[in-house]
């Protein structure tokens, strides 16, 4: 199940980032190679971390000019697809091997490179609890993937060469919808070469920037999806949240978000039956509500059709302690027409992921 889950997520990510092809523009291939370490973000995983990983970083990027309002608002960043290779240098983690939709954003005369992906990943020694046991980090073979660069970034230093160096960040965690799931974050040092495929000078298009007036949107979201508690082998159950908030357009690129949603966790049913067997001393119910409700507030960035949503809550009904009573989500949007949407988010307990999220809405 959870292979069919991230490849849908994939599928969803490259969609987001996807343009109609046109021939007339700039196009870059990039090529770096990586050095860092895994954080220790979670003492849990401190046996894995042993010796640097390293690896390589490919991308395939797609300029932009202007052509749509968008593209001028954020200084006109590039699309593209990337792939990631790294050697953990560890029997247990293995390596991994990742594909990606990214964008490229400009900054200083275009002099520095930012540029953030999606995707998912695929690992070569997952936990298995005979032959590889001591993998915490990885419970599945397949996992969702954000990574993020920081570069000095100049093109056409000879002829179509040109050069990129910085840091990058690379995220692997299959969001809990298999245990084990603790998850590694690697940092490195990157450096490589960018090579212009069209060596074409282009011109970028500036438009006077129009002021964006929306009243109130109300906005109703259905998600759903599988997840697992930290406890192995307890098994996957589905899970069901009904969302409904209130947003405002505070510029071109923002809107501010204040909702509720409502939590039918089918996990934690499963997780309050054995902890009141298990461990009776801690006076746990088995008739234990296993429903949450919470309020958050939000923020909404928009990115021509796709959005990308950021949200903190606190839940207001919680009969059961599990993570504490904050929580947040990340996630991305795609809007078809104006009022309809998909949506992928990531559901989680400060560095504690809970569910990866799968959506429908509809803002009004």
């Amino acid at each position: 199940m959870n292979r069919k889950v991230f490849l849908l997520l994939i599928v969803l990510h490259f969609h987001c980032f996807s343009q109609e092809s046109d021939r007339k523009n700039g196009y870059t291939f990039d090529a770096n190679v990586f050095y860092g370490s895994i954080i220790l973000h979670n003492p849990d995983i401190s046996h894995l971390i042993t010796k640097h990983p390293h690896g390589v970083i490919l991308g395939y990027n797609r300029k932009t000019f202007g052509r749509e309002d968008w593209q001028q608002w954020y200084n006109y960043p590039d699309l593209g697809a990337s792939y990631i290779y790294q050697n953990t240098n560890n029997q247990t983690l293995g390596e991994t091997h990742g594909l990606y939709a990214h964008f490229n954003f400009y900054f200083f005369k275009r002099n520095l490179q930012f540029r953030v992906g999606q995707g998912i990943a695929y690992a070569t020694k997952p936990y298995h609890r005979e032959t590889n046991f001591r993998n915490n980090a990885y419970g599945s073979r397949i996992l969702s993937s954000t990574y993020m660069m920081f570069n000095y970034y100049k093109e056409d230093i000879y002829r179509s060469m040109g050069f990129k160096a910085g840091i990058s960040i690379v995220h692997y965690s299959n969001a809990n919808v298999k245990a084990p799931n603790t998850s590694t974050n690697t940092l490195a040092f990157n450096a490589g070469l960018v090579y212009t495929l069209d060596g074409v000078e282009k011109e970028y298009i500036i438009r006077e920037k129009e002021k964006i007036r929306e009243p109130l949107k109300y906005n109703l979201v259905f998600r759903s999806g599988v997840n697992e508690s930290d406890n192995i082998g307890h098994g996957q159950y589905p899970f069901y949240i009904f969302s409904g908030y209130i947003d405002k357009r505070v510029g071109r690129k923002s809107a501010i978000q204040v909702g509720g949603d409502v939590f039918l966790s089918n996990f934690l049913k499963e997780l309050i039956r054995f902890q009141s067997i298990a461990f009776p001393e801690n006076g746990i119910s088995a008739d234990t509500d296993y429903k949450r409700a919470g309020i958050f507030i939000g923020h909404e960035l928009f990115i021509n059709k796709l959005s990308i949503e950021t949200q903190l809550g606190y839940y207001i009904y919680y009969p059961y302690d599990f993570e504490g009573k904050v929580y947040n989500r990340f996630g991305l949007k795609r809007y078809f027409g104006n009022n309809f949407f998909g949506v992928v988010s990531l559901k989680s307990h400060g560095a504690a992921a809970e569910a990866v999220e799968f959506g429908i809405g509809v803002r009004l």
